[in-house]
């Protein structure tokens, strides 16, 4: 057999020049692991918001206020009589000079009763970009310095950070995966080739992102979510060549499997890859920078495993052959039947009482979307008993909620001197050396994530002397909100609409497109709707370490869309492309819907407990956005290839008949033949 399609081709060169392919990689892998890291730049996280009156201040301070950037650790202690203590404090603040980033410790406060001090120690950097080794010996000198007198706490992102801890989600992942695969498979040789792709791709594109911090601006959590998402996506393009390659050796000779499987699956591994591209791409239509850090790095994950899974995997299969299956587990992975075909027929005979129980369904997780409270989580959301938590409960014990988000007041020095704020807080004027400007710290009297703090900041800005900005922590994170607010809309229409096209452009059929795109759309919903769940706290909130009712980032449902969209229309592919084959050797819908969900099935099932399992590592991270995150893509993952692929996708392609392939003839004439699996 002669290859023909470039794909095909690409197979028969895999087979042809297998030891070099995988020399090759192997030659990359170390190349790349040994020289990146000379390279690589920290991941740093830029939160602020472009063009907006905090980042403003955020510039004053850098200009006017050499070593200040309004960013403060917030030092609370408590004792009989805290003003008696405070040389011990100002002994601590000495020592803590030593560490990058710190500055000079502010004039304290007490309170009513004198039994709680809180005083500020500057920092030089943004708290982000503070290094975690500085939050390390803040905490190291606090715990120091307390004894059975004195209870000192800390709070401010420095400390922050340090807390947050918690496991390494990559790992937990491949252990997952590779479990999975045992028990998918029942060979050692067939579960470990999938783990070998997402290895490589693993190494090369982690390595590569310290590389591409020096670009474009990396937040810390991008490694993770990047580094997660190439791990499932590379272990399922590969589990989807792989069962193809198995499938075809029933009746053909290694080297015809192994075309067969790239010309074929490895089609369906480029559209699904493309289309998780796109999606998470969008993410630049935010503008916001760490965005595009996390849209670049989860980008070069999945190209990477593209790479591997239709170059790597097929030399190794090249080097398997028919050995693939060796190595085997007893009890395992035995059969390859599924009822899915049985499953099918019967959804198909009731089509319309299926999918008004499995529309029912998705609106019940869907529900709790309505209790969804957008905002930032602050430290009163940490564990009780860190120290960020009680450094929180101090100050406001003591000076009220407020305390723990003061906002910056700061512009010329005649009307910063201006501000009156009756019934709030309002420091004395600190001028700069020039002279020309000054800033002043207000007080809110609510909490930094309620809302009555945002109003406030609206207020003041409308209402404050000419001249006079609004910045701080509660004020960047207002504004933050607001842009990822605004610009949602155009991000959820750009890649609905891209991601329509690409489908289209795959298939040949308006309506399979607007059905794929609308199924996704339900599962990112239930999604949403289970992170407002657990985000309540209570009981499901228990369950990740989620004590307290906790809002919900706004770039949360923003990324998991973008991450979702995509990842969602790899089943899509998968399922679809099967079915559009079947179809197309005999014309028949309901006979193809049910032999494409048949073969498709096993692959699809275990493709997705993979990824479900990968994303709850997210869970054993100490950072509450990353537990959300892990939860509501592992929800969406699971309705998706559930509901949507076992119940929806059936129902509604047996109700539409032959509608499903109607396309019009200039369609019909530039599209390319169907992607097949």
């Amino acid at each position: 057999m002669k290859p023909s399609s470039p794909l095909s081709r690409l197979g028969g060169l895999a087979h042809r020049r297998r030891g070099r392919m995988v020399l090759a990689w192997v030659v990359a892998l170390v190349a790349v692991i040994a020289l990146a890291p000379l390279l690589s730049k920290e991941a740093a996280t830029d939160f602020s918001t472009p063009n907006s009156e905090s980042e403003r201040v955020e510039q004053l301070l850098a200009s006017e206020f050499p070593g200040r950037t309004g960013d403060v650790v917030t030092v609370a202690w408590e004792a009989d009589d805290a003003a008696a203590q405070l040389p011990r404090i100002e002994q601590l603040a000495r020592d803590a000079r030593g560490l990058e980033g710190v500055g000079e410790l502010q004039p304290a406060r007490y309170s009513r009763d004198g039994t709680i001090g809180v005083a500020q120690l500057t920092l030089s950097e943004r708290g982000f970009d503070i290094p975690i080794t500085t939050g390390e010996g803040l905490v190291r000198l606090a715990d120091a310095t307390s004894d059975d007198d004195l209870t000192i706490a800390l709070g401010g992102n420095p400390i922050q950070e340090v807390g947050e801890g918690g496991g390494a989600p990559e790992s937990f992942g491949l252990m997952a995966a590779a479990l999975i695969l045992l028990l998918a498979f029942g060979s050692v040789v067939a579960a470990g080739l999938p783990l070998a792709v997402a290895l490589f791709g693993l190494g090369i594109s982690a390595s590569l992102i310290g590389v591409l911090a020096n670009f474009v601006g990396v937040p810390d959590f991008a490694p993770a979510v990047a580094g997660l998402i190439g791990i499932g996506v590379g272990v399922d393009y590969a589990l989807l060549i792989l069962t193809r390659f198995r499938t075809a050796l029933d009746d053909k000779d290694v080297r015809e499997a192994v075309i067969e499987a790239v010309e074929t699956a490895g089609r369906s591994v480029l559209i699904a890859g493309t289309t998780v591209l796109i999606s998470v791409n969008g993410l630049f239509l935010m503008g916001v920078d760490y965005l595009r850090g996390v849209a670049l790095a989860t980008s070069l994950a999945v190209l990477v495993v593209m790479a591997a899974a239709v170059t790597l995997l097929p030399a190794l299969l090249a080097f398997a052959g028919r050995r693939v299956d060796r190595l085997r587990i007893p009890g395992l992975g035995r059969s390859r039947r599924t009822p899915a075909a049985t499953w099918a027929r019967a959804v198909q005979r009731r089509p319309v009482l299926a999918l008004v129980l499995a529309t029912a369904a998705m609106l019940a997780l869907t529900a709790p979307i309505a209790t969804l409270q957008l905002g930032f989580p602050d430290a009163s959301n940490d564990t009780e008993g860190s120290t960020t938590r009680t450094a929180y409960d101090l100050v406001s014990r003591g000076f009220g909620p407020g305390a723990n988000g003061p906002l910056v007041l700061a512009g010329p020095a005649a009307a910063v001197e201006r501000v009156d704020v009756p019934g709030l807080f309002v420091s004395d004027p600190q001028v700069s050396a020039s002279g020309e400007s000054a800033l002043r710290i207000l007080t809110p009297s609510t909490a930094p994530q309620a809302q009555a703090t945002t109003d406030l900041v609206h207020r003041l800005r409308d209402e404050l002397p000419e001249g006079v900005m609004v910045g701080g922590t509660a004020a960047a994170l207002a504004d933050q909100s607001e842009l990822v607010a605004g610009r949602l809309p155009l991000f959820i229409a750009g890649v609905v609409s891209v991601s329509f096209l690409l489908l289209l452009y795959a298939f040949r059929s308006p309506l399979i497109a607007l059905k794929a795109g609308a199924m996704n759309l339900l599962s990112v919903g239930a999604a949403y709707g289970v992170i407002a769940l657990f985000a309540q706290g209570g009981f499901f909130g228990g369950l990740i370490g989620i004590e307290t009712a906790t809002p919900v980032a706004p770039f949360i449902p923003v990324m998991m869309f973008a991450i979702l969209f995509g990842l969602s229309m790899d089943y899509e592919v998968f399922l679809l492309s099967r079915v559009r084959e079947e179809y197309l050797r005999h014309g028949d819908t309901s006979r193809a819907v049910a032999e494409g969900l048949a073969r498709t099935a096993r692959v699809i099932t275990a493709a997705a407990a993979i990824m479900v399992a990968v994303f709850l590592a997210f869970v054993t991270s100490g950072a509450v956005f990353l537990k959300l995150l892990g939860i509501g893509m592992a929800t969406a993952i699971l309705v998706d290839a559930t509901i949507v692929r076992m119940v929806l996708v059936p129902a509604l392609m047996q109700l539409f008949g032959k509608a499903n392939w109607w396309a019009p003839k200039w369609l019909g004439a530039t599209s390319p033949r169907s992607a097949t699996t």
